[in-house]
């Protein structure tokens, strides 16, 4: 029985054309947002911060949240995206912080920004670099938590963060799927992990997050992207399953964050209903103060 656990999906990019029936360009069916949402709060959503990844895209994310008192959103520059900073980038960022000053009930962090040195085709490490560490001055300048992401980049993450840990209140490396010393790196700047299908794909990922502190821990799903898949170590421990309901095989809703939480419970051999309560405190308490 789930029905009395609340969740919280950090991460929900409601914003992709995928919600809208685009995949790949190519429409395949109408728009279903909004049974994607009935869904997810019948699961037990509580809230959902859908994130921002562009100045163009936080736009959306916040126009989107306009439409629910439980929809949230980020404010901020993806690694590989950072490239549009290059233009004007004082603009850029002058950009972001009016959508923030401008709506202070439904923003809820800075980000997603961060380092992606798994595809730099789409930027380079040295415009990442510089624009990550640009970008996190507005944590301290809102009072806002850094939503951040990290790909084959921890010690350079650790190390800006580090040297500005005066710019920043806190926050949460998302999508986590490092190891455990870029774990423990991560945890010494008294950061929270936000944990998806995607950190939980191989049998390393899965002893990784048995080492997560339990207030540190948090749950998402990165949809549309990041699905558990049957083919991933964790899947044995997955119960809640849910019919297709997409064109795509595994399209991940938000309503999927009880697998995450499924396997979560089994790994670390811990009660899911007070890992449920305790994950949902720690966001609150992050996000929600």
């Amino acid at each position: 029985m789930t029905s009395f656990r609340k969740y919280i999906d950090v991460g929900a990019n409601l914003t992709d054309e995928m919600y809208q029936g685009v995949y790949h360009t190519s429409k395949k069916h109408e728009p279903d947002l909004n049974r994607v949402l009935e869904r997810s709060w019948s699961a037990g959503l509580s809230k959902m911060i859908i994130t921002g990844g562009s100045l163009i895209d936080s736009k959306k994310a916040i126009d989107m949240s306009q439409c629910d008192s439980r929809l949230f959103s980020t404010v901020g520059c993806h690694p590989t995206r950072c490239s549009e900073f290059i233009e004007n980038p004082e603009m850029y960022l002058s950009g972001l912080r009016d959508l923030i000053k401008n709506n202070r009930e439904k923003v809820v962090a800075v980000g997603e920004c961060g380092l992606d040195y798994e595809r730099l085709h789409f930027c380079d490490k040295d415009i990442q670099l510089k624009y990550f560490e640009y970008q996190i001055k507005l944590s301290r300048e809102f009072n806002l938590p850094l939503f951040l992401h990290c790909r084959a980049a921890a010690d350079d993450l650790v190390d800006i963060l580090g040297r500005n840990q005066d710019d920043f209140v806190g926050g949460v490396v998302h999508s986590f799927d490092g190891s455990a010393d870029a774990l423990e790196k991560i945890l010494s700047l008294g950061l929270h992990i936000g944990i998806n299908g995607c950190s939980l794909r191989t049998k390393e990922n899965l002893e990784v997050v048995t080492k997560i502190p339990k207030d540190r821990l948090m749950i998402e799903t990165d949809c549309p992207w990041c699905e558990i898949k049957p083919t991933h170590p964790g899947y044995v421990h997955v119960t809640t399953k849910y019919p297709a309901v997409k064109k795509e095989k595994y399209l991940n809703e938000p309503a999927n964050i009880v697998q995450v939480l499924e396997i979560l419970s089994a790994v670390r051999q811990e009660n899911i209903d007070d890992l449920a309560e305790t994950i949902y405190k720690n966001t609150n308490k992050l996000f929600f103060p």
